[in-house]
């Protein structure tokens, strides 16, 4: 097992690898492919890519994360759709569903009192107090729903081509930003970042 994992965990380049690599992989097909099939062709090695990083997973440490597997399904289910019916409506919709169902999730552990993020990356956050789990659910919960406004209004309003450069080189830039701005947040209640394995953010799949 290479140097950065440790049993049962990703390292973290093999874990942004696994967030950002099908995006990159569906750019790169979406901008190399005939207009005007190419968000179809993108959509397949979208589709592709994710099966690969889920063997990936699997295969580095023996499972699947929950969210990682959640991004998985919906990529082969809407997918598929836009595949079969030809309408790549069903693809730029589906970014907008992963944003606001991981919100929900959040906002429901946080009103349960039982942090999702917690209980999902805890490991990620050695020393971490409880308030600073609650602030951190929270701030995700209002990035994604956000994000799941702007990706309605991107796709509703702008072309393929546009949709899919926004995917790479607007949320995926906005996802890094976010997350290193808690991180002075993560720090005033108890982060250690000498202990941390992974970076300081929750999986971004969409």
């Amino acid at each position: 097992m290479s140097e950065g994992e440790t049993k049962g965990e990703l390292s973290s380049g093999m874990r942004m690898a696994l967030d950002f690599g099908p995006v990159l992989i569906f750019f790169a097909v979406n901008f190399l492919a005939p207009p005007p099939l190419g968000i179809f062709y993108a959509t397949g090695a979208f589709m592709a890519a994710m099966m690969v990083a889920l063997v990936i997973s699997w295969a580095k440490v023996g499972k699947i994360s929950p969210m990682l597997l959640f991004s998985g399904v919906m990529v082969v289910i809407f997918g598929g759709i836009t595949l079969f019916l030809r309408d790549e409506t069903f693809i730029k919709i589906k970014p907008t569903i992963y944003y606001v169902f991981i919100a929900a999730i959040l906002i429901f552990g946080l009103l349960m009192k039982r942090p999702t993020l917690k209980a999902l990356l805890g490991s990620a956050y050695p020393g971490l107090s409880d308030r600073g789990w609650d602030m951190l659910s929270r701030n995700w919960a209002i990035f994604f729903l956000a994000m799941a406004v702007l990706n309605e209004a991107v796709w509703r309003n702008f072309s393929t081509d546009f949709w899919v450069g926004f995917k790479l080189w607007g949320a995926i830039p906005l996802t890094l930003i976010f997350a290193f701005a808690n991180v002075p947040m993560l720090l005033k209640n108890g982060l250690n970042l000498d202990k941390a394995d992974e970076p300081p953010m929750p999986e971004a799949h969409e």
